[in-house]
């Protein structure tokens, strides 16, 4: 199944309860997110899968196990399988979440 999103901005949900997350697709090999964040939300730091975190609007901080990396529309932010990660939010921020073997995700890092 594919699917087509031709603005992203008509699809995140922001909440000021919980982050906004928004699964694009889901499949055995690949999961894709788009994940809104109003300001001082975040993601918990967990392992997971490897992943790319593309940000496309805001500036926020992402995680990867020790390092915290300040990032803003435009970036992109690659982590390998098993690495510690979290993402925060400074301003509203929206970021599409690419993750690769998605039912790792909830095992045991």
């Amino acid at each position: 199944m594919s699917g087509v999103w031709p603005d992203w901005r008509g699809t995140a949900q922001f909440s000021a309860q919980a982050p906004g997350v928004t699964v694009l697709h889901e499949s055995t090999e690949l999961k894709v997110v788009l994940v809104a964040l109003s300001p001082g939300q975040g993601l918990p730091v967990h392992p997971g899968p490897a992943a790319s975190f593309h940000i496309l609007d805001g500036e926020g901080v992402v995680v990867v196990d020790d390092e915290q990396i300040p990032v803003s529309a435009g970036a992109t932010v690659v982590v390998p399988t098993g690495a510690r990660r979290a993402v925060r939010a400074g301003t509203p921020l929206v970021f599409l979440g690419n993750l690769g073997d998605p039912g790792s995700e909830d095992q045991p890092g």
